[in-house]
């Protein structure tokens, strides 16, 4: 049975969901809701980002919802429906390889430890459709430099947790486990790229790559590891898990470029979610004034 998504009338307005947002942020109360006691977590205060976008907002029930998630199945509905397995405490991340101090934080540490913003980021799959989700996480870049990069660290690769037990679709043979995506450290160390605890002002959901997740906004949505366990820091270039299973189709850099033709499926326009319509794909997804100098002189139909 297809999604069924909210119809207008009954999805909160953006600036309702604001006000409230705003004012528990007065009360100075943490934010703890419904789901956080089960999963062990409640996020701190968290502090507004002023560059978000000001675009509607995707309804929760359908950013929670409609998810790719391979380790719970291959359909859309399928990590809403099965990722309940998935025990997100406890839980640690492992930052080593090229870093001078090889790091392994608990996610209560992390939680901690760096500074929580929420970010209203677009989310771009390469499937054609579109998101906009407000995220709580911190930059990438405050956890890599607490490890300290050597020299040699030319690129961050990342690991999605491999346990079948608790994410079944590792049975499978669909992929290569455990999902490993990669980024040059430039892209690493940028400060649009996240470190995802949280959505909607709660703690991450299971099916959206609870407990921590990396967002980087400019790029489609599957370089954007959910459930990461570990950060290897190495001089020579990974290749991803999508890669590995489908050069052809997925790129290293997977940068959003309406020029670049996917072999199944159009670049050009988006579907947003979840009655939208299709809109125009815009280049980095939007994000062209703050990355683009980062791919100055590349050919980007050929680095695709």
């Amino acid at each position: 049975m297809p999604a069924r998504y909210p119809l207008a009338c009954e999805i909160t307005p953006r600036d309702v969901w604001l006000n409230r947002r705003a004012l528990i942020a007065g009360l100075g109360a943490a934010v703890a809701w419904p789901g956080a006691a089960q999963a062990g977590l409640a996020l701190p205060e968290v502090a507004a980002w002023p560059h978000s976008t000001d675009e509607t907002l995707t309804p929760f029930e359908v950013a929670s919802s409609y998810n790719n998630f391979f380790e719970f199945g291959t359909g859309k509905e399928d990590p809403a429906r099965n990722a309940h397995t998935l025990r997100p405490t406890p839980w640690t991340v492992t930052v080593d390889g090229e870093v001078e101090t090889p790091l392994t934080l608990g996610i209560e540490d992390i939680l901690a430890r760096f500074p929580l913003e929420e970010r209203i980021y677009r989310l771009r799959c390469v499937e054609g459709w579109s998101m906009v989700i407000p995220w709580v996480g911190f930059p990438l870049s405050r956890l890599l430099e607490a490890a300290g990069l050597t020299s040699r660290a030319r690129y961050a690769e990342f690991f999605t947790l491999h346990d079948p037990g608790q994410m079944p679709n590792q049975t499978s043979g669909i992929l290569d486990w455990p999902y490993r995506e990669g980024l040059r450290i430039d892209e690493a160390m940028h400060p649009l790229t996240l470190m995802a605890v949280g959505m909607y002002g709660e703690v991450m959901p299971n099916q959206n790559g609870a407990p921590i997740r990396l967002v980087v906004p400019w790029k489609y949505g599957f370089k954007s590891s959910k459930s990461v366990v570990r950060i290897r820091l190495r001089e020579d270039r990974p290749v991803s898990s999508w890669e590995a299973r489908q050069p052809r189709e997925y790129g290293f850099f997977a940068n959003v470029n309406p020029g670049v033709r996917h072999p199944r499926w159009h670049q050009a326009t988006e579907r947003r979610l979840p009655d939208g319509g299709r809109i125009r794909t815009e280049m980095f997804n939007g994000y062209a004034e703050e990355v683009a100098h980062l791919y100055a002189g590349m050919d980007l139909t050929e680095n695709f």
